[in-house]
């Protein structure tokens, strides 16, 4: 049996540090899991990212998915043993997904290499992390137990824009000495996405309407973590502690990193890359965990050149990229065909900032400080060349987003979702002689009121048809596949409407009003 002392013989042990240089010391992967967020509300990020060679990440196209996502694991180093690891990823990886690829890559007849991330439980990219992720929390906490660190249960806190929250739950529920509250903004997300929080089994589960928009409900749970008096309460009369499985917990992130590296390895391996052939990667972009998991994947030795980040009418990340000036002062807040990037305060560009400042903790610790008070900050020009060096953007407006839908529909006959069309059209305006890998992150039946506008070219919000508007969003999706001549609804986006409605809790979102709701949850 290869133990985590051997491998830290051969590698060295990888600790994590925070962004933001609060933690008194380095914490073990298993520790970072646990935690979630560092003390003092800082990012995890390990000391030390691996390097590997074109050679070596090529030939991850040779391994089932499951077995690379190990692979990249342990050149992390983390501090589990090797076969704890392909067990772990073993579950997370198989028929839980409906594809045998798990995310395969599709090329349509324009050269663009569309990268399938929503094959999982809940037909969303956040299936990737999110079957990953809870196998490892539970493996970690064991190892902490055993270790005499840990003597208490957790707390899930999860705000989401509509696609975290599902496959949270999914990957929670059930879980052993771990409950779950997932709060989304009541009317911000779409009819299935708030069917499937809603319908959630499992025992351990919650699930609440927050009024106000998803920058409320993540604010409103930063603030809850960051609650001292609060987290000593849960401890001493619940004996429980509260954890992440937001993009903030590195755990969330690792998973991401693999999906690029194996993304590159297929492309090679079908030989529409040559090995060593530089790509650029496009994402649609809110929180900016996805589009910052593929600049680790660069980091690490992935040929990426270029990271396009595409932006919806929220385009304060475009913005920033252009400018160097993340400002959200006086930005409004729109609601999109796409509600996923429904997005102001991009929590994972502080762990972006981190690295390309060469670390620099009292930078972070300062941006972040005025980002919370006046609202802004701007980077220095060294930063901000940095910045420049790998990042490209531009953003797409509601109207555009649906007429991709359709012209992608016409003219490549492959259906988006609406982030994804997003994301293919900043693509197109930006990409240069490099191939392009579009991260697609969601299937269209998730979206299918904005998917049937894009259709019948509809303008965005133009109010439905009285008799498309009566029919329940599965119905819908079932009028657009005949129309369109797909069969292909997950199984699990087909049945929502036979599903029992568990949770219609709707809540201010005010950190004593969410903590109560937690601590009535906690004694139900």
């Amino acid at each position: 049996m290869t133990s985590i002392i051997d491998r830290a013989e051969r590698f060295g042990e990888n600790l994590y540090i925070d962004t933001r240089g609060n933690c008194e010391k380095p914490v073990a992967f298993t520790e970072a899991v646990i935690n979630g967020l560092a003390q003092g509300g800082g990012l995890y990020v390990p000391q030390e990212v691996p390097s590997m060679s074109v050679e070596e990440i090529v030939a991850l196209a040779k391994l089932p998915y499951a077995q690379r996502a190990a692979a990249v694991y342990k050149a992390f180093n983390i501090d589990l043993a090797d076969e704890k690891i392909d067990e772990l990823m073993a579950r997370s990886y198989g028929s839980n997904f409906d594809d045998a690829a798990i995310c395969p890559i599709t090329t349509l007849a324009d050269g663009t290499h569309v990268l399938e991330l929503w094959h999982g439980p809940t037909s969303a990219f956040k299936d990737m992390a999110l079957q990953c992720l809870p196998q490892f929390f539970s493996a970690s906490a064991a190892e902490l137990r055993e270790r005499g660190k840990l003597d208490h249960e957790f707390l899930i806190m999860v705000a989401t824009s509509g696609d975290t929250g599902k496959a949270a739950l999914e990957g929670f529920k059930d879980a052993d000495g771990v409950r779950i509250g997932v709060l989304f903004p009541d009317g911000g997300v779409s009819d299935i996405q708030r069917k499937q929080m809603v319908t959630t089994t499992g025992a351990n589960v919650q699930v609440w309407g927050v009024r106000g928009n998803f920058d409320d409900c993540q604010t409103g749970v930063k603030r809850v973590f960051s609650d001292v008096d609060f987290a000593e309460k849960l401890m001493a009369e619940h004996k429980v502690s509260l954890s992440s499985a937001n993009s903030i917990n590195w755990g969330r992130l690792l998973p991401q990193i693999v999906y690029y590296m194996s993304a590159y390895a297929e492309l090679v391996e079908a030989g529409k890359v040559e090995a060593g052939q530089s790509i650029d990667v496009c994402v649609p972009t809110g929180n900016f965990g996805n589009i910052l998991a593929a600049w680790y994947a660069k980091k690490i030795g992935t040929p990426i050149d270029k990271l396009l980040c595409a932006s919806n009418e929220n385009r304060v990340l475009t913005d920033f990229i252009n400018t160097g000036s993340y400002d959200i002062s006086d930005r409004p807040f729109t609601l999109t065909p796409s509600p996923s990037m429904d997005i102001l305060v991009s929590s994972n560009l502080e762990r972006q900032l981190f690295e390309l400042t060469g670390r620099n903790a009292n930078a972070i610790a300062g941006w972040m400080r005025d980002l919370n008070e006046k609202r802004a900050f701007r980077v220095d020009p060294e930063t901000f060349a940095k910045v420049r060096e790998h990042f490209v953007a531009d953003s797409v407006d509601n109207a555009e987003c649906l007429a991709v839908i359709k012209r992608v529909l016409d003219e490549q006959g492959y259906l988006l979702d609406p982030h994804t069309a997003v994301a293919y059209e900043v693509a197109q305006r930006l990409r240069g002689e490099n191939p392009v890998v579009v991260a697609s992150t969601a299937h269209w039946a998730k979206f299918g009121d904005n998917v049937y506008r894009a259709l019948h070219d509809m303008a965005p919000g133009e109010a439905l048809p009285a008799d498309v508007a009566a029919l329940t969003g599965c119905q819908l999706n079932e009028l657009i596949a005949r129309e369109t001549g797909r069969d292909d609804i997950p199984a699990g986006l087909a049945n929502l409407d036979v599903m029992e409605v568990r949770f219609a809790d709707v809540i201010d979102n005010g950190v004593e009003d969410i903590e109560a709701a937690a601590e009535a949850f906690l004694t139900r």
